[in-house]
């Protein structure tokens, strides 16, 4: 750990190949939109000797943030791995977006990761996004550090802003929540700002002086040591209370001097148990720096205290078929277990599967089996197949460094998996297996689109199907009753990633168009009608007629038909006939357009011909007769009504409820929940909750969450049902 002070200063060049899951340290780095994970990442790989330093790799490009829309949109869109070198072992830098549409890829980076850095901005704090991740790590145990960025910041306040984490991070135990390292300061400016110049270790009371460009260490001066003896105690203190020796503390209280190593070596233990989480500090390198402030001691954390993937328990796994299997274990040898994190197109070389290795070796040019991860219902292809393994390659910015092999724990890209998506597992084709899935949020912002033009339609298909294969947070639906095409997003930026994938990536433009909810109608009362369907031209004519009555049934119960004929005035033979009619009608409408649902309809009487009776005349005469009982009976439109369930903090409760209110919805209960939030219950027509998904982030600035699901159709009300119609009215 940094405060080792051994002085190494990493290995040239980007990580290649591991050869044993504990020389491999996989880490996720967590934070808003903006705290400067990316710039931080870029850090670490010029500390590593991995770039140079302006963040690119040797073909120029930036080591993270490479794709085009990425500088597009001027911020990070998808989940990238930067694998580094440090002192022996292959560090793999997972940097994920920062915006709450993409927590897809937040959650695909959590997956792949044996641990996290959640990165803090100075300027900005602590969001409440950030914290409810926390509180998902917390829940898995998985350990955390914190990385306070931003320290150039007018107003930062480094030791401020490790009391606002403890408050944040550590609701259970402040004293776990502590820094190893305080800024030391320099010169004060013009504007009264001293800029961070390095960081004195707490334990080993040491110096590290970043202001040459180079790491210094040295002895700290007379009047510094006074300036970290209580935050120096507090973290002894705090690593003591961790440690599994239960004399330890006794000892300390004691008067005894606890030795250096022990103190880093229960500290390192509780880092990784996720009983301790280390607070550092960090900066960019100034210019002509090669290493930014706090990079050496960060690497050393990540080495020292992170765990290995031989103590990151597995994933679950059974066999495609539903049957539990044996736990796995991180072994190169044991059979293989992968799964694909991320999938992504490259325009030359085709399909990129980005994989964690669970168990097993990867190797390139065998055959795999590959499992899908049950999202059929997203508008994702299931998968039970067989597939050839392509070329294996470690990335680096946009560059491929090919791989003879990947070890358990470690990552690695493969080529050319034409069939695997994003949450698929890849076993071997003799003893093929499934993983638990992990948790996908649910898109629940809609955006239905049509092809721009003749030449986008014969695309549009296979684009949606890659689309959707490289993010499962996606839903494609083809809706059979609006006959739209909708795809299902997270928010409106995530929407706007997928339609600038569609034009740029797969040629396709499209158009988007109003979304529309599945409508029905239903008699609002008893109402009868006359079928009459006679023609003669030559030969066999037509001849049907038969009398029906309607009525409204209560919600749920569809069309129900019912035989009430006396004399044979209509022929059995026909009967069914009738109700065939009488059903298609429903499915077409009878006053909007909608499918008329919830109804009675009986048949009373009728007439046939013994020649020019028949059963396509027969069904023609229940279709006018349902139409014609609609004439004269008042036609309800029925909206459908979801269940909404909005988990939020107890402070933002009241504007969640006044909300609903203005969207015709009626709360129906209130639950509280830990961690000071409340789960409200509602029910609220899906017309009024279309963009539900970015109005409620704006509501509880970014912390509320919320899922919805069918609940019924009920009536319209009278003034937005004469609206519908009339906006149907012009569309034709």
């Amino acid at each position: 750990m940094g405060d080792k002070s051994n002085g190494h200063t990493g290995a040239a060049g980007g990580a290649t190949r591991a050869d044993h899951p504990a020389s491999v340290r996989n880490v996720v780095l967590v934070g808003h939109s903006g705290s400067g994970k990316t710039t931080l990442v870029e850090a670490l790989a010029l500390t590593a000797g991995a770039v140079n330093r302006a963040g690119r790799v040797e073909d120029g490009t930036a080591v993270s943030d490479y794709d085009d829309m990425e500088h597009r949109q001027q911020r990070s869109v998808q989940l990238s791995l930067v694998p580094v070198d440090w002192d022996g072992y292959k560090i793999n830098l997972l940097d994920t977006p920062g915006y709450a549409d993409f927590v897809g890829e937040l959650r695909a980076g959590l997956r792949a990761a044996d641990a996290a850095l959640f990165i803090v901005s100075a300027a900005d704090g602590v969001d409440g996004a950030t914290r409810m991740v926390w509180e998902e790590c917390a829940a898995v145990g998985m350990p955390r550090a914190i990385v306070v960025t931003h320290l150039e910041a007018a107003r930062a306040d480094f030791r401020e802003m490790t009391r606002t984490c403890a408050e944040a991070f550590g609701a259970d135990d402040p004293d776990a929540v502590l820094p190893l390292y305080l800024p030391l300061h320099g010169a004060e400016g013009p504007d009264g700002h001293a800029p961070v110049t390095g960081l004195v270790g707490l334990l080993s009371q040491r110096t590290f002086d970043y202001a040459s460009g180079e790491r210094k260490e040295s002895e700290p001066g007379d009047d510094q040591l006074p300036l970290i003896e209580d935050a120096r105690n507090k973290l002894i203190e705090g690593i003591i209370a961790e440690s599994e020796d239960e004399s330890l503390m006794d000892r300390y209280l004691g008067g005894e001097d606890i030795d250096f190593k022990t103190l880093v070596d229960d500290l390192e233990r509780a880092v990784a148990r996720g009983t301790f989480h280390p607070v550092l500090a960090a900066a960019p390198a100034a210019d002509g720096a090669r290493q930014g402030i706090g990079t050496v001691e960060l690497l050393e954390l990540i080495t020292g205290g992170f765990p290995t993937p031989l103590e990151h328990p597995a994933p679950a796994v059974t066999t495609p078929g539903g049957q539990a299997r044996p736990a796995l274990t991180c072994d190169p040898g044991g059979p293989l277990v992968a799964e694909v994190v991320k999938t992504a197109s490259d325009p030359y070389v085709g399909r990129i599967s980005l994989v964690r290795v669970f168990s097993g070796t990867l190797r390139p040019d065998e055959t795999v089996h590959v499992s899908g991860h049950g999202l059929a219902d997203r508008g994702h292809e299931d998968h039970d197949v067989d597939e050839r393994i392509g070329a294996l390659s470690s990335p680096f910015g946009k560059q491929q460094r090919t791989l003879t092999s990947c070890v358990a724990g470690d990552l690695a890209c493969v080529a050319k998996l034409n069939r695997a998506e994003t949450g698929d597992t890849l076993s071997d084709k003799d003893n093929p297996l499934l993983m638990e899935p992990w948790d996908m949020p649910d898109p629940l912002l809609p955006l239905a689109i049509q092809a721009h033009s003749k030449a986008d339609e014969d695309k549009l298909s296979q684009g949606l199907s890659r689309l959707v294969a490289e993010d499962p947070t996606m839903r494609l639906e083809h809706n059979q009753d609006t006959h739209q095409v909708v795809l299902w997003c997270l928010g409106e930026a995530h929407a706007d990633v997928a339609l600038e994938r569609l034009r740029s990536r797969y040629g396709v433009q499209v158009d988007v168009v109003s979304h529309k909810v599945s409508l029905r109608e239903t008699f609002a009362g008893r109402s009868g009608g006359r079928g009459r369907h006679v023609k003669q031209s030559g030969g066999h004519g037509q001849y049907a007629i038969c009398e029906i009555e309607v009525e409204p049934l209560p919600g749920g119960s569809g069309i129900e038909f019912v035989d009430k004929v006396v004399g044979g005035a209509v022929p059995r033979q026909f009967i069914p006939s009738v109700e065939k009619g009488v059903r298609a009608q429903a499915t077409r409408g009878v006053a909007a357009g909608y499918p008329l649902i919830d109804v009675r309809v009986t048949l009373l009487d009728g007439k046939a011909h013994s020649v020019d009776s028949s059963d396509a005349a027969f069904q023609m005469a229940g279709a006018l007769a349902l139409r014609e009982a609609a004439t004269d009976a008042k036609i309800h439109l029925l909206e459908p009504v979801a269940e909404v369930r909005v988990l939020v903090g107890d402070d933002h409760v009241g504007a969640v409820m006044s909300d609903f209110s203005g969207r015709r919805g009626r709360v129906i209960g209130t639950e509280q929940t830990p961690g000071g939030r409340t789960l409200v219950r509602a029910e609220v027509p899906e017309i009024e909750i279309g963009r539900y998904a970015v109005d409620l982030r704006s509501l509880s600035q970014g912390t509320a969450r919320f899922s919805r699901s069918y609940a019924r159709h009920e009536p319209m009300p009278p003034q937005i049902s004469e609206r519908i119609r009339e906006q149907d009215q012009d569309v034709s």
